[in-house]
């Protein structure tokens, strides 16, 4: 059995993510995650916040803070949403950390012995201004490409195309705005990626990349088909992992550091180290960290990532780990999302547009919020978030196929059977139909599960819910008690065991929830495993005689007033 390494893309460390960040990478790597342990399989699910480049520095300077402050402090923040997300990272790290620091000048030395770095003379933006060179997310402009106003010197997030900063039309500093930029001579380290670009079409043709999303692999070729070219990597901040003095000393004493596009990648190899030495002292044997990235062959890699960092993961980094010459873990599998917007609109950090992680969670908790990004993620084309879509979902999805079944079954049984699980009759031909319908959407679940197809999967877990509802209304139990209580009670008793099945299998999208549902079971040995199709056909989780409680209401209506106060408070429509 393989064990399943899975990562996000690292959020950046300027500031709280909004919906479309989570949406893109952390959210969907969670849930699989959690699928995949519920299944049995061994996984590491290791993610960190990218603290290196332009935007720390950026924002440490707008916060009033030193750039080492400013990380540390968000990183905590970052930590506190995403475990209210309910996101179960093994470990969640800084790219700052010393591990990252070790490895990534370990990758640079690595790289220049084998030929594939190089000291280069180039001419650089430098602002009279702010007396200084500018690296290239310093200097803003207009992308020559689509026209946005705002493209950064190093890629337009609006078409994501890569660029270099004298591209950008009317260029000017992001740090004072002036446009008072000349251009100079400075060194600076290239990655020869022109070297490595057969090896990298080798790698992507035989490590199953035609079974990626489109999305994933067409960016990808795309760029071999361009021609990868040689990049510099590094930079002239005061913040990042500096060169090594022991192979570059004149750059070293210039301050140069790697670019944080350089580094980011290798925080994944690095954010495992941490979670290996935060065990050294108590159970070093029972995390190995190389054996899940170097020499692993028994591992399958997963990634998840919103498309424009998929250049870099598919290409940069391949190229990157090829060209050490050693036996680094490569991706198995990239999974890639479109963006998801705000009333057709893009979702903003910098501009500060859409709803933001924070707020999401000060309305609502958030298996509402993981169900709706999940069940409409942007995963074949760009999608939307608006308030009327949302509150639909909620309503009709979560509130009334799923909770609206749970708190009528066990509160119509307790009324009418007391605080125990019914035994009446023995199941008939209505429950030996149900069961094979459930087997059958279970299955269908699954396939779509192992195929990360989120929104499919969601779409299966729903029809599960329904099937308890289709069968609830056939049944009638309000009515059958009045002629064969012990045919009403069967009922209740298939739909208490439905219950169950649907914490169980429930649990990676809204797991808050799923243990809401299972906890109203008091059953003795209770491991929530995953459920088989032969058990799904049975609906036999919960015998009869077990005592049950009622939960509190899983999930509120969202009302019209509530919509109301939302629009107000974030824009809708044409407001947006």
């Amino acid at each position: 059995m393989a064990r399943h390494l899975i990562t996000s893309a690292l959020p950046y460390i300027n500031g709280i993510k909004h919906l479309g960040n989570m949406v893109g990478s952390m959210l969907p790597a969670d849930v699989y995650a959690r699928y995949m342990r519920k299944r049995g399989h061994d996984v590491l699910y290791i993610c960190a916040t990218d603290e290196h480049g332009t935007p720390a520095e950026l924002a440490a300077k707008a916060a009033g803070q030193s750039v080492d402050a400013f990380c540390a402090e968000q990183h905590d923040k970052q930590k506190a949403i995403y475990d209210g997300f309910g996101l179960e990272f093994d470990h969640f790290g800084r790219s700052s950390s010393q591990q990252n620091v070790e490895l990534t000048q370990h990758f640079a030395r690595k790289l220049h012995e084998n030929g594939f770095i190089e000291e280069r003379a180039i001419r650089q933006v430098y602002s009279n201004t702010d007396e200084r060179f500018l690296p290239d997310r310093y200097i803003v402009g207009t992308c020559p490409h689509c026209g946005y106003d705002k493209a950064r010197g190093d890629q337009c997030e609006n078409c994501t195309r890569v660029l270099d900063p004298t591209d950008l039309i009317d260029a000017r500093s992001a740090i004072s705005g002036s446009g008072d930029l000349e251009v100079r001579e400075t060194k600076h380290l290239f990655l020869l990626q022109s070297k490595l670009q057969h090896e990298v079409e080798g790698w992507l043709a035989g490590n199953g990349s035609k079974e990626w999303p489109t999305l994933a692999s067409s960016i990808a070729h795309k760029w071999l088909t361009e021609g990868l070219q040689d990049r510099a990597i590094t930079r002239d901040l005061d913040w990042g992992v500096p060169v090594p003095a022991d192979v570059w000393p004149e750059l070293a004493a210039e301050g140069k550091v790697f670019y944080v596009w350089f580094d980011a990648p290798i925080e994944y190899i690095g954010s495992t180290k941490e979670w290996a030495d935060a065990a050294r002292d108590t159970a070093p044997e029972s995390r190995d960290w190389k054996s899940w990235w170097y020499e692993a062959d028994d591992v399958r890699y997963t990634e998840f990532m919103a498309k424009d960092n998929v250049p870099f993961h598919s290409v940069m980094f391949p190229a990157t780990q090829l060209g050490t010459r050693e036996p680094w873990k490569k991706v198995d599998f990239l999974k890639a999302f479109n963006w998801l917007n705000y009333y057709g609109g893009k979702f903003s950090t910098s501009q500060q547009r859409g709803i933001f992680t924070d707020a999401a969670l000060e309305l609502l908790p958030a298996d509402y919020w993981r169900y709706f990004l999940m069940a409409h993620a942007p995963e074949s084309d760009d999608t939307s978030f608006t308030w009327e879509l949302f509150s639909s979902s909620v309503n009709k999805d979560l509130a009334d196929t799923l909770g609206n079944f749970v708190n009528r079954v066990l509160s119509f049984s307790r009324k009418r059977f007391g605080d125990e699980v019914p035994a009446g009759a023995a199941a008939g031909e209505a429950e030996r139909k149900l069961g094979e319908e459930i087997a059958r959407l279970l299955a269908e679940y699954e396939g779509h599960m192992e195929a990360l197809q989120f929104r499919k999967a969601t779409a299966s877990l729903r029809a599960l819910w329904s099937a308890g509802n289709s069968y609830l209304e056939e049944k009638a139990p309000w009515l059958e008690i009045k002629t064969d209580k012990d045919a009403a009670a069967l009922t209740l008793r298939t739909a208490m065991n439905l219950i169950h099945l649907y914490a169980v299998v429930s649990e990676p999208f809204i797991p808050a929830s799923a243990k809401a549902m299972r906890g109203a079971f008091a059953l003795a040995d209770d491991t929530a495993a995953w459920v088989t199709g032969e058990e799904a056909a049975a609906l036999a989780f919960v015998p009869a005689g077990t005592p049950f409680t009622v939960p509190p209401v899983l999930f509120a209506k969202i009302t019209e007033d509530d919509l109301e106060a939302y629009r107000a408070r974030f824009g809708g429509g044409d407001d947006a």
